[in-house]
């Protein structure tokens, strides 16, 4: 078990956000070092606010959510949807 940071995408609906060097989901050990992840992007998109590079919206709102996935052998995962996400096909 572990869990990843998602966000809704158009085209694909909700999918893991990041990807490790090998192309498999960014997997983070507990819930809270997943919100602290989502945390620390926040705290860098309002800097970026601050320093006049982001407008305040884009800035301030935060898309990105944490879900408990469960983690294969092979670095893939599935989410309680039964969705596989992975670098090669689940």
């Amino acid at each position: 078990m572990g869990f990843c940071i998602y966000i809704n995408s158009l085209c694909e609906g909700s999918v893991p956000l990041w990807r490790d060097k090998l192309g498999n989901p960014a997997v983070y050990e507990s819930l809270a070092d997943a919100q602290r992840e989502i945390a620390e992007d926040t705290i860098e998109r309002l800097q970026q606010f601050l320093n006049g590079e982001r407008n305040f919206e884009d800035a301030a709102t935060i898309e990105e959510y944490v879900v408990e996935v469960d983690v294969l052998p092979d670095g893939s995962i599935v989410d309680a949807d039964g969705n596989c996400f992975g670098a090669g096909n689940c």
